[in-house]
């Protein structure tokens, strides 16, 4: 089957958009590629037709959960076989999927990059007959991306050699597109690239003197165009308050998984949001996106702002900046980038909340519950989370973003003891197959490698309520680890710190330099900041608009 016949059979497209082909061609032919396409630009094609012409499985390197589990359900609606192993899956869902793309028929194996931290799962996918890697969101594996992701770096171990790497990106500058091919250990240098114009894009910047107008600006933009509408906020209040005053629903990573999956689902007016809602959702029919506050990066206002209009129909991204903003911005690089004492600090006192002493505590790994530890310790919570990132890129420690962790149990009575209470069939079946499962359970905290059902839940938090168990049910919190004995003194150096503040200063006043921008086309400013230079003026922007009616 070619290229262009997979399309059709199972995806009922007769032609390739631009550069799809090309990237196809590309990876068909063994070449490590980088694709750097917009928002909306039909990536996921070009890793899936490979997957579908050729023998073997493609592996997808994938961030976003959501966007695994729409591709791999859509896959089999289209008859294609295909899985998705995540955070939150139990390990025998995890073992059957890997089995399955083993000895069966599957095209596409979609995992998050968190997974490859895991040697044991490193050693099963080197039995798997991986033909492909496909790495998405690329710009996570650079350091000078916005979103810098550690667990990307461990994608280049993985490859095999003769398989190929196809990396894609919607946002990257011309130094991060360097850094993509050298951390995914590119053979050759290798980039095809779409322009990253959108003419159906308008880009608008609202001024406005404060929150107050803010406010009703919002309220006015919202009316005034119809449709599906996202509005970006920074905090988890923020989304909550303004939720309440437009009557609309809101998304953030503090809701639990479920409920951020049924909001996702059931969406269809407008959605107040922080960063976390968004990425790998695949609706095309986005009419507008606003930011109600600045976002600390072009590439994250680029990112966010090109989900309106997938469809290719009008649609608008909206800034609303306030003179207050400017003032915000400053304070955030000492909010992203706080003194070195108060970093040291911030060590010792989370060392001491976790109880590990000086020369100990290599490679123990803790769920750490910020909430708990800056109440505990009187630290200011945004400082303290930015000191733990610090600390994680100098080596000192592995701090992993808030995620949900998977419950745990230990029995705490003798098998003899048992006899003592009053059990229920059922609890004794429940425990005689803890017993069996998991060796440990008498001694020590056990994952449970089951999927906890509702039903599951409450014979394990009855038996935990009788003092028979200690239950841990599954929880969201930071994972922090030690990759070094509890230090004394903390060195960080200018790599790590002072060249990492002066880089995110520069991208956070070109992201104040583009909101205050009153002259030049604004698709023309962002599209010289991702390396495109000379582009024309799109003639649909607030600046563009301005102009014309001057020159009227």
């Amino acid at each position: 089957m070619t290229p262009k016949e997979a399309l059709a059979t199972y995806f009922g497209y007769d032609a390739f958009r631009p550069l799809q082909a090309e990237i196809i061609d590309s990876v068909l032919s063994g070449r490590d590629t980088l694709a750097l396409m917009p928002t909306g630009g039909g990536k996921s094609l070009c890793f899936q037709i490979p997957a579908l012409v050729q023998e073997g499985l493609c592996l997808v390197i994938s961030p976003l959960i959501a966007l695994m589990k729409d591709q791999v359900t859509n896959l089999k609606r289209r008859g294609i076989q295909a899985a998705a192993i995540y955070t939150g899956m139990s390990y025998d869902r995890q073992r059957a999927a890997l089995d399955n793309c083993r000895f069966g028929p599957y095209r596409c194996l979609y995992v998050s990059p968190e997974r490859l931290e895991s040697e044991d799962f490193r050693k099963r996918l080197a039995s798997l007959p991986i033909t492909l890697i496909a790495v998405d969101e690329a710009h996570c594996i650079s350091q000078w991306g916005y979103d810098f992701r550690p667990s990307y770096l461990r994608i280049a171990q993985i490859r095999q050699p003769g398989i190929p790497i196809l990396a894609l990106t919607a946002t990257a500058t011309p130094d991060v597109v360097d850094d993509i091919q050298d951390k995914l250990a590119f053979r050759e240098k290798h980039v095809l690239k779409k322009s990253f114009a959108r003419a159906n894009l308008s880009y608008v910047v609202r001024y406005c003197k404060d929150a107050d107008e803010k406010q009703q600006q919002l309220q006015h933009i919202l009316s005034s165009v119809k449709g599906r509408a996202i509005v970006y906020v920074r905090n988890r209040k923020r989304t909550e308050e303004l939720a309440e005053l437009l009557g609309c629903s809101f998304y953030h990573a503090g809701l639990s998984a479920q409920e951020r999956a049924r909001r996702q689902d059931t969406w269809e007016g407008i959605m107040v949001c922080t960063n976390a809602f968004g990425m790998g959702i695949d609706r095309p029919d986005v009419r507008l996106v606003i930011h109600y506050d600045l976002p600390d990066t072009l590439e994250a206002y680029f990112q966010e702002a090109g989900r309106a209009g997938r469809d290719e129909q009008k649609a608008y991204a909206v800034l609303l900046y306030a003179p207050e903003d400017k003032v915000k911005a400053r304070k955030r690089v000492h909010d992203n980038y706080p003194d070195k004492e108060f970093i040291a600090n911030v060590y010792h006192k989370t060392c001491d909340f976790l109880g590990v002493g000086a020369g100990s505590g290599l490679y123990h790994s803790f769920a750490l519950h910020m909430d708990e530890l800056v109440q505990a310790m009187h630290l200011p919570l945004l400082q303290t989370y930015s000191a733990l990132h610090i600390l994680s890129q100098a080596g000192y420690i592995d701090f992993e973003d808030e995620q949900e962790t998977q419950p745990r149990v230990q029995i705490n009575t003798s098998v003899s003891s048992l006899r003592q209470y009053a059990l229920t069939n059922d609890q004794l079946e429940l425990l005689q197959h803890l017993m069996r499962a998991y060796p440990g359970i008498f001694t020590d905290l056990q994952y449970i490698r089951e999927e906890v059902t509702n039903d599951l839940h409450r014979q394990l938090s009855a038996l935990a309520a009788r003092h028979i168990i200690t239950y841990l049910p599954r929880t969201r919190a930071c994972r922090f680890t030690f990759t070094q004995e509890r230090q004394t003194d903390i060195w960080l150096s200018p790599e790590v710190y002072e060249k990492r503040a002066e880089h995110y200063t520069s991208k956070l006043s070109a992201m104040v330099e583009y909101a205050e921008n009153t002259q030049f086309c604004r698709s023309q400013v962002l599209l010289a900041y991702f390396g495109e230079e000379n582009a024309p003026v799109c003639g649909t922007c607030d600046i563009c608009l301005t102009n014309k009616k001057v020159q009227v």
